[in-house]
């Protein structure tokens, strides 16, 4: 299974590629990695773009989870990308922590489904299916049980 996470809510500024979370972010952050956590997901690897809200991210959500450190990987810091390429060899758990537009093309390419991932929402792929689209909102019922 794939799994992609869109980074938390983001401040503004620049440069663009060393904006911090805000707290917001954090929590979505927080609480994509508990609903994980509530769903049985035990990661073998985690990747994130090397931006900082992204990497942030990751380590809150893996916090969660336990189980894994996530690696920096600059094929996630923006642009296109080969998720099943990314994935391939690192286990049958992954998790892709990234940005949008591109996590929105990824799912489509993976599964042919047109969506719009938020921020702190998640995804997962398996062998060309969407299992799960989960918003922000719904992680939040999830991680409460």
């Amino acid at each position: 299974m794939i799994w992609l996470l869109r980074h938390g809510d983001a401040a503004d500024g620049s440069p663009d590629s060393e904006r911090p979370l805000t707290d917001a972010g954090r929590e979505q952050s927080r609480v994509a990695g508990a609903a994980m956590n509530a769903l049985g997901v035990r990661l073998n690897a985690c990747l994130t773009s090397p931006r900082v809200r992204a990497v942030d991210t990751a380590k809150i959500a893996c916090a969660e989870l336990g189980n894994v450190e996530p690696q920096l990987e600059p094929k996630l810091s923006g642009g296109p990308i080969d998720a099943a390429a990314l994935a391939a060899g690192l286990g049958e758990e992954v998790l892709l922590v990234g940005h949008d537009p591109d996590f929105s093309l990824a799912v489509h390419d993976l599964t042919g489904a047109q969506v719009r991932m938020q921020k702190g929402g998640l995804a997962a792929v398996k062998k060309g299916e969407l299992v799960v689209l989960l918003r922000p909102h719904e992680l939040r019922l999830i991680a409460r049980h």
